[in-house]
């Protein structure tokens, strides 16, 4: 169960984290002079640029996490022609 839930967190993460840092790159793209400012009325912090830094370093750890995790598993498919010895 616990496996399940760090594939499908990685995995969630990896995705969420990739579409944060392409809407970051797309506003760097159109309106470059933003990056700078403030994210949100919020909070003073995260910048507009330092979001998409962090959302790119989250999407390539869990990227290769979910990676590692499900290189691990074994193919249920194939489990009679595997062996073991």
């Amino acid at each position: 169960m616990k496996y399940r839930i760090a594939l499908v967190a990685s995995r969630t993460l990896a995705l969420y984290g990739f579409a944060g840092w392409v809407y970051i790159a797309l506003v760097a793209l159109v309106h470059p002079y933003t990056l700078g400012w403030q994210l949100t009325h919020f909070a003073k912090l995260p910048h507009e640029d330092t979001f998409g830094e962090t959302c790119f370093a989250v999407s390539l750890v869990s990227f290769f996490v979910y990676n590692l995790l499900r290189s691990s598993e074994k193919p249920n498919g194939l489990a009679g022609f595997v062996r073991t010895s």
